[in-house]
């Protein structure tokens, strides 16, 4: 961390969300099983910090708190191919934009009318390039347009799964199994809901039988990874992502219930929910400080990168100053970060 007292941070400069963490606590690979991950417990009562593991999470939870799980599924949104005039091209798909139009970001030099060819007869050609470094694409098998459901089938066989880049390796098969939830059902995203991947289907039955819970699908995109760059944190043009809040979900939001999220990406759903009741569309609410949450009680979330819009939401729940000593607390025991490393919940 820079030497500086905390008093002096100001929420709304991005450089406050700043700190130093030492390469060797980047998880670069999952922990087994997968609930024996560490849990740093902060409690905004008395702003007490205890120490445990992940499979002890019931015995803090408050007993009459309901659960909002984010059901979304990984894609193996990462392909690598070529140009037609033999270039290598690694794309990795954001977004559909509609059922043929897919926002995706290209590796390598594309222009207008560039056809990339991936495996199994698979190929994209880039109908247009957007100013924030992204393309649009359209997929083709055989030569024949096609849907982005009948897409998904064909990423299952010839796709890689979009790992995180600060990870700094490639995707191999026990990422398949691991990056990805127990409950996840809806195939969208390109990057997991972190905090979810602690569960195992015992720890996730234990716990759904004793509290009330719901899904909602946010289809994470690669836009979570995007570091704030404006001076200004309320300066950040906040990425969307598509959103659908079930029938049972809504239920639970409109009562009186306390609520948990399990993640980030749970807690944008229903915040966002709460400010406009849609009940799916797209998503783009940035909670920070100065934007703290209405609905959601408690978060349960994993350690994220340095001056991100993930940092500020914790920083919306606790303030400032306090995220910063639990994540120093963090750094000093020696806590595994970032997508595949320990947790933390606020209560």
């Amino acid at each position: 961390m820079k030497k500086r007292r905390l008093t002096d941070l100001n929420p709304l400069l991005t450089s406050s969300y700043h700190y130093e963490l030492p390469s060797e606590l980047i998880a670069t690979h999952p922990i087994h099983p997968r609930d024996h991950a560490r849990l740093l417990v902060y409690n905004r009562a008395d702003k007490s910090i205890t120490h445990a593991r992940f499979d002890a999470l019931e015995s803090f939870l408050p007993e009459n708190c309901g659960i909002i799980f984010n059901d979304t599924k990984v894609i193996k949104a990462r392909l690598y191919g070529h140009k037609e005039s033999g270039g290598a091209v690694e794309l990795l798909i954001n977004r559909p934009h509609d059922a043929h139009t897919i926002n995706v970001y290209i590796k390598g030099r594309v222009k207008i009318d560039t056809l990339i060819l991936f495996e199994g007869d698979l190929s994209a050609r880039v109908i247009s390039l957007s100013d924030d470094g992204s393309r649009e694409v359209n997929f083709y098998l055989n030569h024949t347009l096609i849907r982005f459901e009948e897409l998904l089938p064909i990423l299952e066989q010839v796709g890689h799964i979009p790992l995180p880049p600060y990870l700094g390796r490639e995707d191999n098969s026990e990422d398949e199994r691991e990056y990805q939830s127990v409950f996840a059902h809806h195939e969208g995203a390109v990057a997991a809901p972190t905090a979810s991947l602690h569960f195992t289907d015992e720890l996730f039955d234990a716990v759904c039988s004793r509290h009330p819970h719901a899904f909602v699908t946010l289809h994470v995109g690669s836009g979570t990874f995007k570091p704030v760059e404006a001076e200004i944190i309320t300066d950040h043009p906040m990425h969307s992502e598509y959103f659908d809040i079930s029938i049972a979900a809504q239920e639970l939001l409109h009562s009186d219930t306390p609520l948990l999220s399990v993640g980030t990406t749970s807690t944008r759903t229903v915040e966002f929910h709460a400010r406009t009741q849609e009940v799916s569309g797209e998503a783009n609410l940035f909670l920070h400080p100065h934007n703290p949450p209405l609905r959601i009680n408690h978060l349960l979330t994993n350690f994220h990168l340095p001056q991100s819009t993930l940092l500020m939401l914790v920083a919306s729940f606790v303030g400032i100053e306090e995220t910063h000593r639990m994540y120093q607390e963090a750094i000093k025991e020696h806590y595994r970060f970032f997508s595949y490393g320990d947790a933390m919940l606020i209560l």
